[in-house]
């Protein structure tokens, strides 16, 4: 495994050409450190938590980023990122339990079976896969954040790149506001996809940016990204469908952005 990675977060600025932007080296104790965080945020860091499956949802949430797992043919508002995690964790050496193996796809249909399932060997397997591949977990969501930038401007109004790009790097000025781009970007996604929305209003790293106000790099713009990210999510939460019932779920979210700051 590599002892560290450098991720170039390409911006733009209106029509200028786009300028590099290059995350410090991730040692493997930083992957490390920066997984057990995203684990605590998604579940409190427990191993139950590595296979979860939310009441109201129709998909599992597997890994310490609650990556979606899709069954076949299924298409949903929210983006899938499991398989793709699969393949990452396989390209770097890492060791497949059999169901990742055998099955591409979800392979329970319900949520009551999921959750029968989950002290049959294969589950605990699963469980103890993901438990052994946090750091490497933790550096397939720092890679997420390497396109992140490049996917908001394509999708934004271009008089609006010079203001995303500079209060994407105000964030990003410190190793806390990485951790936070990171977490929001797995944690709600890029904002970029036109379907995930409700009544035409997104909740992703581009609408908080967007919510943002200008501050000076480093701890004032990781507190000003922690404001705009409990409003985008309470703004998210008024928007959802009543059946979904995300109220449940507004105080968490807004402890974890909390943790932003």
């Amino acid at each position: 495994m590599k002892n560290s990675i450098s991720l170039k977060l390409l911006g733009a600025l209106g029509i200028l050409a786009p300028r590099a932007f290059a995350l410090p080296p991730i040692s493997d104790a930083a992957a490390l450190d920066l997984g057990r965080r995203v684990w605590h945020n998604e579940c409190g860091g427990t191993v139950s938590g590595l296979t979860s499956w939310n009441a109201g949802e129709d998909f599992p949430s597997l890994g310490i980023c609650h990556a979606i797992w899709y069954r076949e043919g299924q298409r949903e508002k929210f983006s899938e990122s499991f398989p793709a995690l699969v393949d990452y964790l396989k390209q770097h050496g890492a060791k497949l339990p059999p169901l990742l193996v055998t099955h591409q796809h979800n392979p329970w249909p319900t949520r009551d079976q999921f959750l029968a399932a989950q002290n049959s060997p294969d589950m605990v397997a699963l469980r103890d896969f993901l438990r052994a591949t946090i750091g490497l977990q933790a550096r397939f969501a720092a890679e997420r954040l390497e396109q992140a930038l490049p996917q908001i401007l394509a999708a934004a109004p271009a008089d609006t790149h010079a203001a995303l790009t500079r209060r994407f790097n105000a964030v990003a000025a410190t190793p806390r506001g990485i951790y936070a781009l990171v977490d929001y970007v797995n944690f709600k996604g890029t904002g970029a996809r036109a379907e995930e929305r409700y009544h035409g209003q997104g909740w992703g790293l581009r609408q908080v940016l967007e919510e943002m106000r200008d501050v000076p790099p480093g701890a004032a713009a990781r507190e000003e990204f922690a404001r705009a990210a409990v409003s985008v999510l309470q703004r998210r939460v008024k928007n959802s469908p009543p059946a979904r019932n995300e109220q449940r779920w507004l105080p968490g979210w807004n402890n974890r952005c909390l943790t932003y700051r």
